[in-house]
């Protein structure tokens, strides 16, 4: 199209054209722009990957809610992603940092009297067999949103930090979602036919996720699509997702950060839901701001009631 666009500017006449050399010339350039537009869409995704899946990291947790001085009513476990958005500052949603956050028998619980407390919350990094405890840093009262404090950590030093998009995204953009979509079984599920065998049929806590890292396995998955629709802060895209994938990032065509993956609607593929990065501005200047650092205490997983890889 590109070629012969040009030969008719060069060759063809002007009336039995019916345009001006000029007008030609604008089409040109429009086509060569679209071209560009193209191949940078279809080789974003590997390099995102390239460059940024080291610094998007698997969360895992547990916690419990329960009344003083008796036997916790819920103790479940909660997966999901998170990614470097600063220095020792995570960002992922508030139902990861919050695992309680719209649970409606937790929530009915709380409204009673319990207290919600997060036992342990880590995150693996692609490439590193130890954790990285986190802590809550801040939280959004209005949107599914929240950034997470990491401790110090040889990790850290070493990772990139995700740029973030300097303006609003658009509905028709080209987006791809980087996760864990199915957290700990979807890891097994695209590992080694001999490691997924041997893996299959573990329990999801602590000691598996500990052993797909030692493996290499920790590994996120990317999955491309457009944005639908932007409605607030609200962003709807048809790019693949699945419990264990929230608190991901939304990348534009540019590589940059524009949502954190929220929420899909189950038996509508086009239904993904993010939260705008720019919902995410303000948690982070927080979490900035603060220096206090306040790590939960390490427990075991016994005595589990139920699980949870949120992700809704």
């Amino acid at each position: 199209m590109l070629l012969g666009a040009i030969a008719m500017v060069h060759y063809a006449p002007t009336a039995f054209l019916g345009a001006s050399r000029d007008d030609l010339r604008t089409k040109v350039h429009e086509l060569t722009a679209q071209i560009k537009q193209l191949r940078q869409e279809q080789s974003m995704p590997a390099l995102v990957m390239n460059s940024y899946r080291s610094s998007i990291g698997y969360v895992y947790g547990v916690y419990h809610v329960g009344f003083a001085n008796q036997r916790p009513e819920i103790r479940a476990r909660v997966s999901g992603t998170g990614f470097l958005v600063d220095d020792h500052l995570v960002a992922t949603n508030r139902h990861i940092a919050e695992p309680w956050y719209g649970d409606s028998d937790a929530e009915k619980l709380i409204r009673r009297g319990a207290t919600p407390i997060v036992e342990t919350l880590v995150v693996f990094f692609p490439g590193w067999s130890t954790p990285v405890r986190v802590s809550q840093a801040s939280v959004s009262k209005s949107s599914d949103l929240a950034v997470l404090r990491a401790e110090d950590s040889e990790v850290l030093r070493r990772l990139p930090i995700l740029p973030l998009a300097k303006s609003p995204a658009s509905a028709g953009q080209f987006i791809d979602v980087i996760g864990y979509p199915m957290g700990i079984a979807g890891m097994i599920a695209k590992s080694p036919a001999a490691i997924n065998e041997h893996l299959a049929y573990r329990p999801h806590d602590m000691s598996m996720a500990n052993e797909l890292a030692a493996r290499s396995l920790i590994r996120p998955l990317s999955t491309c699509g457009h944005l639908g629709d932007v409605i607030g802060d609200m962003l709807i895209y048809d790019a693949a997702t699945a419990h264990g994938g929230s608190g991901g990032p939304v990348f534009n065509a540019n590589g940059e950060v524009i949502g954190i993956n929220s929420a899909y609607i189950d038996g509508f593929s086009g239904g993904s839901i993010g939260v705008s990065v720019e919902s995410l501005r303000p948690l982070l200047q927080e979490g900035q701001s603060s220096s206090e650092l306040y790590l939960y205490p390490t427990t075991g997983f016994e005595g589990m009631t139920r699980r949870t890889d949120n992700g809704r």
